[in-house]
Protein backbone atom coordinates (compact mmCIF):
# COMPACT_ATOMS: atom_id res chain seq x y z
CA UNK A 1 0.00 0.00 0.00
CA UNK A 2 1.44 3.60 -1.13
CA UNK A 3 0.71 6.86 -1.96
CA UNK A 4 -0.08 6.14 -6.08
CA UNK A 5 0.42 9.82 -7.37
CA UNK A 6 0.82 13.74 -6.28
CA UNK A 7 4.10 15.28 -3.69
CA UNK A 8 4.19 12.26 -1.74
CA UNK A 9 4.39 10.13 -4.20
CA UNK A 10 6.21 6.06 -3.69
CA UNK A 11 5.79 6.70 -0.02
CA UNK A 12 4.57 3.46 1.72
CA UNK A 13 1.66 3.72 4.15
CA UNK A 14 1.83 1.05 7.25
CA UNK A 15 -1.72 -1.26 6.87
CA UNK A 16 -3.70 -1.68 9.94
CA UNK A 17 -2.75 -4.59 12.14
CA UNK A 18 -4.85 -7.58 12.30
CA UNK A 19 -8.03 -8.83 10.22
CA UNK A 20 -10.76 -5.98 11.54
CA UNK A 21 -9.94 -3.70 8.74
CA UNK A 22 -10.01 -4.14 4.64
CA UNK A 23 -7.73 -1.50 2.98
CA UNK A 24 -8.15 -0.60 -0.57
CA UNK A 25 -5.98 -1.90 -3.12
CA UNK A 26 -4.16 0.38 -5.31
CA UNK A 27 -6.03 -0.62 -8.32
CA UNK A 28 -8.99 0.07 -6.99
CA UNK A 29 -7.89 3.58 -5.15
CA UNK A 30 -6.23 4.81 -8.78
CA UNK A 31 -9.35 3.83 -10.20
CA UNK A 32 -11.79 6.19 -7.65
CA UNK A 33 -8.99 9.03 -7.78
CA UNK A 34 -9.55 9.09 -11.58
CA UNK A 35 -13.13 9.22 -11.09
CA UNK A 36 -13.44 11.81 -8.27
CA UNK A 37 -10.27 14.47 -9.71
CA UNK A 38 -7.35 13.06 -10.53
CA UNK A 39 -6.12 15.53 -8.90
CA UNK A 40 -7.55 18.48 -6.06
CA UNK A 41 -7.02 22.38 -6.17
CA UNK A 42 -7.43 22.89 -2.41
CA UNK A 43 -10.44 22.36 -0.32
CA UNK A 44 -10.90 19.96 2.82
CA UNK A 45 -11.71 16.16 3.07
CA UNK A 46 -13.15 14.13 5.95
CA UNK A 47 -12.40 10.23 5.31
CA UNK A 48 -14.73 8.20 8.03
CA UNK A 49 -13.99 4.69 8.69
CA UNK A 50 -10.57 5.80 8.11
CA UNK A 51 -8.23 2.55 8.53
CA UNK A 52 -5.25 3.08 7.84
CA UNK A 53 -5.78 6.89 6.35
CA UNK A 54 -4.68 5.68 2.86
CA UNK A 55 -7.75 7.32 0.99
CA UNK A 56 -7.22 10.59 3.10
CA UNK A 57 -3.91 10.69 2.37
CA UNK A 58 -3.90 10.23 -1.12
CA UNK A 59 -6.09 13.14 -1.47
CA UNK A 60 -3.70 15.02 0.48
CA UNK A 61 -0.78 14.35 -2.20
CA UNK A 62 -2.98 15.16 -4.94
CA UNK A 63 -3.82 18.70 -3.37
CA UNK A 64 -6.46 18.86 -0.82
CA UNK A 65 -5.57 21.45 2.34
CA UNK A 66 -6.81 19.66 5.09
CA UNK A 67 -8.10 16.27 5.89
CA UNK A 68 -10.48 15.07 9.00
CA UNK A 69 -9.53 11.45 9.42
CA UNK A 70 -12.07 9.70 11.78
CA UNK A 71 -11.99 5.83 13.34
CA UNK A 72 -13.38 4.04 15.81
CA UNK A 73 -10.63 1.48 16.07
CA UNK A 74 -7.63 1.70 18.56
CA UNK A 75 -5.05 -0.18 16.46
CA UNK A 76 -6.30 1.94 13.04
CA UNK A 77 -6.13 5.37 14.74
CA UNK A 78 -2.56 4.88 15.57
CA UNK A 79 -1.43 3.50 12.03
CA UNK A 80 -3.86 6.89 10.63
CA UNK A 81 -1.18 8.67 13.19
CA UNK A 82 1.84 6.88 11.91
CA UNK A 83 1.00 7.25 8.11
CA UNK A 84 0.44 10.93 8.38
CA UNK A 85 3.69 11.30 10.19
CA UNK A 86 5.17 9.45 7.67
CA UNK A 87 4.30 11.65 4.94
CA UNK A 88 4.58 15.07 7.12
CA UNK A 89 0.99 15.97 6.78
CA UNK A 90 0.63 16.97 10.71
CA UNK A 91 -0.37 20.57 10.06
CA UNK A 92 -3.20 19.75 7.38
CA UNK A 93 -4.92 16.60 9.40
CA UNK A 94 -6.99 16.16 11.95
CA UNK A 95 -7.70 12.74 13.65
CA UNK A 96 -10.14 11.33 15.66
CA UNK A 97 -11.02 7.85 17.40
CA UNK A 98 -14.88 8.01 17.28
CA UNK A 99 -17.85 6.11 15.56
CA UNK A 100 -19.12 7.88 12.12
CA UNK A 101 -22.21 9.07 13.73
CA UNK A 102 -20.82 10.54 16.53
CA UNK A 103 -18.10 12.20 14.58
CA UNK A 104 -20.59 13.21 11.68
CA UNK A 105 -22.79 15.25 14.32
CA UNK A 106 -19.36 16.91 15.48
CA UNK A 107 -18.40 17.69 12.07
CA UNK A 108 -21.82 19.19 11.57
CA UNK A 109 -21.40 21.20 14.17
CA UNK A 110 -18.56 23.08 13.38
CA UNK A 111 -20.44 24.13 10.18
CA UNK A 112 -17.91 22.42 7.98
CA UNK A 113 -18.29 21.74 3.74
CA UNK A 114 -16.28 19.24 2.26
CA UNK A 115 -15.02 18.53 -1.65
CA UNK A 116 -14.44 15.27 -0.33
CA UNK A 117 -16.09 12.77 1.53
CA UNK A 118 -14.70 9.15 1.98
CA UNK A 119 -17.61 6.97 3.06
CA UNK A 120 -15.92 3.09 3.50
CA UNK A 121 -17.55 1.48 6.15
CA UNK A 122 -16.89 -2.53 6.78
CA UNK A 123 -18.87 -4.18 4.30
CA UNK A 124 -21.57 -5.95 7.20
CA UNK A 125 -22.24 -2.33 7.81
CA UNK A 126 -25.79 -1.41 5.29
CA UNK A 127 -26.02 2.06 6.26
CA UNK A 128 -24.38 4.56 3.86
CA UNK A 129 -27.93 5.53 3.02
CA UNK A 130 -28.15 6.86 6.20
CA UNK A 131 -24.65 8.67 5.64
CA UNK A 132 -25.62 9.91 3.03
CA UNK A 133 -29.14 11.45 4.41
CA UNK A 134 -27.46 13.23 7.50
CA UNK A 135 -24.64 14.55 4.91
CA UNK A 136 -27.18 16.27 2.83
CA UNK A 137 -29.39 17.36 5.06
CA UNK A 138 -26.54 19.11 7.58
CA UNK A 139 -24.95 20.76 3.82
CA UNK A 140 -21.56 19.13 4.33
CA UNK A 141 -20.81 18.61 0.97
CA UNK A 142 -19.73 21.46 -0.70
CA UNK A 143 -20.81 22.68 -4.17
CA UNK A 144 -18.44 21.42 -5.91
CA UNK A 145 -17.93 18.72 -3.43
CA UNK A 146 -17.92 14.90 -4.21
CA UNK A 147 -18.31 11.86 -2.17
CA UNK A 148 -16.91 8.21 -2.62
CA UNK A 149 -18.53 4.63 -1.31
CA UNK A 150 -16.71 2.21 -1.36
CA UNK A 151 -19.32 -1.04 -0.69
CA UNK A 152 -19.61 -4.73 -1.14
CA UNK A 153 -20.19 -4.86 -4.31
CA UNK A 154 -23.89 -6.72 -3.97
CA UNK A 155 -25.03 -3.42 -2.05
CA UNK A 156 -27.16 -1.29 -3.96
CA UNK A 157 -26.58 2.07 -3.45
CA UNK A 158 -29.56 4.78 -3.93
CA UNK A 159 -29.43 6.88 -7.41
CA UNK A 160 -30.70 9.75 -5.06
CA UNK A 161 -30.59 10.66 -1.60
CA UNK A 162 -31.97 14.01 -0.23
CA UNK A 163 -30.30 16.54 -2.59
CA UNK A 164 -27.40 14.21 -3.70
CA UNK A 165 -27.52 12.37 -6.45
CA UNK A 166 -25.29 9.36 -7.83
CA UNK A 167 -23.75 10.05 -10.55
CA UNK A 168 -21.33 6.93 -10.78
CA UNK A 169 -21.33 3.42 -10.07
CA UNK A 170 -18.63 0.56 -10.64
CA UNK A 171 -18.12 -2.99 -9.69
CA UNK A 172 -14.31 -4.29 -9.34
CA UNK A 173 -14.52 -7.79 -8.39
CA UNK A 174 -16.37 -7.98 -4.61
CA UNK A 175 -15.82 -4.06 -4.30
CA UNK A 176 -18.51 -1.77 -5.50
CA UNK A 177 -17.96 2.41 -6.09
CA UNK A 178 -20.50 5.05 -5.75
CA UNK A 179 -19.38 8.35 -6.46
CA UNK A 180 -22.13 10.99 -4.92
CA UNK A 181 -22.45 15.04 -6.02
CA UNK A 182 -25.07 17.65 -4.90
CA UNK A 183 -28.06 17.40 -7.63
CA UNK A 184 -28.22 20.98 -9.74
CA UNK A 185 -31.34 22.43 -10.60
CA UNK A 186 -32.98 22.92 -13.93
CA UNK A 187 -31.91 27.15 -13.31
CA UNK A 188 -28.73 26.25 -12.21
CA UNK A 189 -28.32 24.13 -15.44
CA UNK A 190 -28.94 27.13 -17.63
CA UNK A 191 -26.89 29.46 -15.51
CA UNK A 192 -23.81 27.35 -16.95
Amino acid sequence: MRIISGDKRGIQLQAVPGTNTRPTTDKVKESIFNMIGPYFDGGAGLDLFAGSGNLGLEALSRGLDHMIFVDKDRKAFQTIKDNITKCSYENQSEVYRNDAERALKAVAKRSMRFKLIFLDPPYKYKQIDTYLAFISEHQMLSDDGVIMCEHDSSTNTPEVNGDLIRVKHEIYGTTGVSIYRLEIGEEEMNET
